[in-house]
């Protein structure tokens, strides 16, 4: 069982920046985890954001490529989310996930496929 502990969320202007970052503990090691990062916006469904393979490779959705940049710290089993040039349309409740692969270096843009979340982070973007 793995527990996943999110942290930054907030309330910025647009253009501003913020870093979420999500804490991980037990379960298995945690360098044998892709992460992702999901956000849901009310009354939308969850959207995949970005995600880091075991082997660092990182995976945007196309609307956050360039301003936002997702990075892990397996020494300190923590993962992040930094988050810039944020826009109105930003705006959501932040998930952070993961899913554990023995040997592949593999990721999911599938909430579906993700075995373990955190509680989520409001993130507030005005115009």
């Amino acid at each position: 069982q793995v527990q996943l502990v999110e942290s930054g969320g907030g309330l910025v202007q647009a253009g501003g920046s913020l870093r979420l970052s999500c804490a991980a503990s037990g379960g298995r090691t945690f360098s044998n985890y892709a992460m992702g990062w999901f956000r849901q916006a009310p009354g939308k469904e969850r959207e995949f954001v970005a995600a880091i393979s075991r082997d660092y490779s990182t995976y945007y959705v196309d609307s956050v490529k360039g301003r936002f940049a997702i990075s892990r710290d397996n020494a300190k089993n923590t993962g992040f989310l930094q988050m810039n040039s944020l826009k109105p349309e930003d705006t959501a409740v932040y998930y952070c996930s993961v899913k554990y692969y023995l040997f592949s270096n593999s990721y999911s843009a599938d909430f579906r496929e993700y075995d373990y979340w955190g509680q989520g982070a409001q993130v507030t973007v005005s115009s």
